[in-house]
């Protein structure tokens, strides 16, 4: 028998956060524990050490969400592993229902304005926004309304009995979202990994000096040019209550651990504060169409 995971994700059962759990912990039977909001899942697994969190944190088409990384940094919490999901919105309605039937099709905003495209085929159809993508394939189930639509995840047909009337409608095909998985037990995920050799990855936040020299920030990178690191990802956070002043989220890439945290230990004289997020193993993506 394969060993459990037990999974907060944000959202309900059928969400991309339950497939992006599934397919991160493939090599486990999951265990989701749905959360209504970001704050619910971070919340949830600091108060419950063998739950792990997945949580996303940019679109390739929206960005970053920054709220996010402020949740992230206030909880403790350790990133011990990340991943990259393939978006894929599917139009879905009751069994026996065609597409000419329909007069509305219900998802989250963004789901909609990525398939709008499609949509223009369509015009006797209403867009209507709600407040998750698989929400809106469970209450079609509740409602048994065959006169509206989804748009959701596959996963969310299969659990609500749902039928696909049209596979991949959103209009760029390379819309991907990445995933960090959090957990309380960071060292103990990170020293598994370095065991392996396998640490290729790290977040990091820090802030400058209030007294901020001019190439304050620019000092830092430079440190982490010199020592081979890779910059993947640099975002900025205003800092709350201190006017101009910012925290900056940083992801790096490397092949040597060792050099890796001699450029940490190098940069810590010039910042403020320093606080690594999480060190871990560069993400698999996947490809599924």
């Amino acid at each position: 028998m394969k060993e459990t995971k037990r999974v907060a994700i944000q959202g309900i059962a059928g969400a991309n956060h339950e497939i992006a759990a599934r397919e991160f912990f493939n090599d486990y039977d999951v265990e989701v524990v749905p959360c209504l909001t970001f704050q619910d899942l971070f919340d949830a697994v600091k108060a419950d050490s063998q739950l792990y969190g997945i949580v996303a944190i940019e679109n390739t088409l929206v960005g970053t969400i920054q709220s996010n990384y402020t949740l992230l940094k206030e909880s403790g919490l350790t990133v011990i592993g990340e991943y990259k999901l393939r978006i894929k919105h599917n139009l879905m309605a009751l069994p026996g229902v065609k597409i000419e039937e329909l007069t509305e099709v219900h998802s989250h905003p963004m789901a909609l304005r990525q398939c709008e495209a499609f949509f223009r085929k369509y015009p006797h159809i209403r867009l209507v926004e709600s407040d998750d993508t698989a929400l809106s394939a469970k209450e079609l189930c509740e409602k048994q309304n065959r006169t509206i639509g989804a748009i959701a995840p596959k996963l969310a047909a299969e659990l609500y009995g749902l039928k696909i009337l049209e596979h991949g409608i959103e209009t760029n095909k390379k819309n991907f979202t990445r995933f960090l998985i959090v957990s309380q037990h960071g060292k103990t995920e990170i020293d598994e990994l370095f065991a392996q050799n396998r640490i290729n990855r790290a977040s990091i936040v820090f802030s400058l000096p209030q007294a901020q020299e001019v190439g304050s920030l620019s000092k830092v990178l430079t440190v982490f040019a010199f020592y081979g690191i890779n910059l993947t990802k640099i975002q900025s956070n205003p800092i709350v209550g201190r006017e101009w002043e910012y925290l900056f989220y940083i992801d790096l890439s490397f092949n040597n651990y060792t050099r890796y945290i001699q450029a940490v230990d190098a940069v810590r004289p010039l910042c403020d504060k320093l606080t690594v997020l999480g060190e871990f193993e560069l993400g698999r993506q996947s490809h599924k169409e």
